[in-house]
């Protein structure tokens, strides 16, 4: 490591832990000193590692390059017994606590299929991971350590954190065991962002043709690189067919009713490089207004989401035919037309959609759409 690579990374260690000490999360520390998280946290890395499981409780932010071998990895954390997974967005973060199970993989793309743990992987945008430590909780008495994977920008993609019923003693070892300290991860804040599509020269009708035609709602992604437009355009294009745009609040209309009425739900949350699923029931359902921001939070045992609800731009319904019938979710997007989150009923394949599912989006009310403009004569 170079003189310059040193100061450098001097420097932002120290920008990091004053932006960190005024209650900034990673993320939010990390973009408010002019970087990624990823950027941040290999700005701490180590180039020796002992014991995790002698680290102290008040260990400093340290990080150690992780072997990418990710689907292997993820494979092993099933030794550990519940973990909480975490993936984020921009605007949004899911929760899900439970077993890494039924993990498998093919050409770059990974599945998480377990009861609770239930990913889909894009190990193409995994550039690199660490294994953190940060200071702990004096009362258990572990340094708070976890696995944390970011693609080539330095942006998170995944996360995995031990929980109270984790096998610490399983979950340190294996940890150490992926760990090379010979291995230096770098990321490029700079490198472009995957543009939208523009839908130049759209086919309004042959992408309605498609979607009809659709038999499976995996097809819809092949829909939209087939005709080279982008999710939100392709719902305006088939609006008051299959897609009716709903109001801003819908999604906690939404979670509100799926509590009250009991009705097991599905929320997706993704970037990416991973995206996350929860199926079940939702409970305790709790928005809060803080320093600016409103949270729409959904705060039960096994399950958390937290979305800023005060940035969504725009919710749809949106239906998709499949060989089992109509399959429905409700869409939330932020200003720059990227998904926050998506919200389906549960279903298995071969199963129809659920009637309490159908009947709660039936009452969420649609925003008109907007009137052309006339031109002046």
């Amino acid at each position: 490591m170079t003189t310059d690579t040193l100061q450098l990374a001097t420097s932002l260690r120290t920008a990091f832990a004053q932006a960190r000490a005024k209650g900034l999360r990673a993320k939010e520390a990390a973009e408010a000193i002019g970087v990624t998280e990823g950027v941040a946290l290999a700005a701490h890395a180590s180039a020796n590692l002992t014991d995790v499981a002698s680290l102290p409780v008040d260990t400093p932010l340290t990080t150690w390059p992780l072997i990418p071998d990710w689907l292997e990895l993820l494979k092993s954390l099933e030794a550990c017994g519940p973990l909480m997974a975490l993936t984020r967005n921009e605007t949004t973060v899911h929760e899900k606590t439970g077993v890494y199970t039924q993990l498998s993989g093919k050409d770059h793309v990974g599945l998480a299929l377990g009861p609770d743990i239930d990913l889909r992987l894009f190990f193409q945008r995994w550039a690199g991971g660490f294994l953190v430590a940060e200071p702990g909780n004096q009362t258990d008495g572990h340094a708070r350590t976890s696995l944390q994977f970011f693609d080539a920008r330095g942006v998170a993609v995944h996360k995995v954190f031990p929980v109270q019923a984790t096998q610490r003693a399983t979950w340190d070892a294996l940890v150490q065991s992926w760990v090379d300290t010979s291995r230096v991860v770098t990321f490029d804040p700079s490198q472009p962002i995957d543009p939208k599509p523009n839908g130049a020269g759209l086919n309004a009708e042959a992408v309605a043709a498609d979607w009809a035609a659709m038999t499976d709602t995996h097809q819809f992604f092949g829909l939209l690189k087939k005709h080279q437009v982008e999710r939100q355009h392709a719902l305006r294009t088939v609006r008051g067919r299959f897609a009716r745009e709903v109001p801003a609040q819908a999604l906690r209309q939404a979670l509100y009713k799926a509590a009250f009425d009991g009705l097991p739900i599905m929320v997706f949350v993704g970037n990416t490089g991973c995206i996350q699923i929860h199926s079940g029931p939702v409970v305790r359902i709790e928005p809060m207004d803080m320093h600016g921001k409103t949270w729409l939070n959904v705060l039960d045992t096994s399950f958390n989401l937290h979305l800023r609800e005060d940035l969504i731009d725009h919710c749809w319904v949106v239906e998709k035919p499949t060989s089992d019938g109509i399959v429905s979710s409700l869409e939330v997007f932020d200003a720059a037309g990227d998904v926050m989150a998506m919200l389906f009923g549960v279903r298995k394949p071969g199963q129809p959609e659920l009637r309490g599912w159908q009947d709660l989006l039936a009452e969420l009310p649609t925003v008109d759409m907007p009137q052309a403009v006339p031109v002046p004569t």
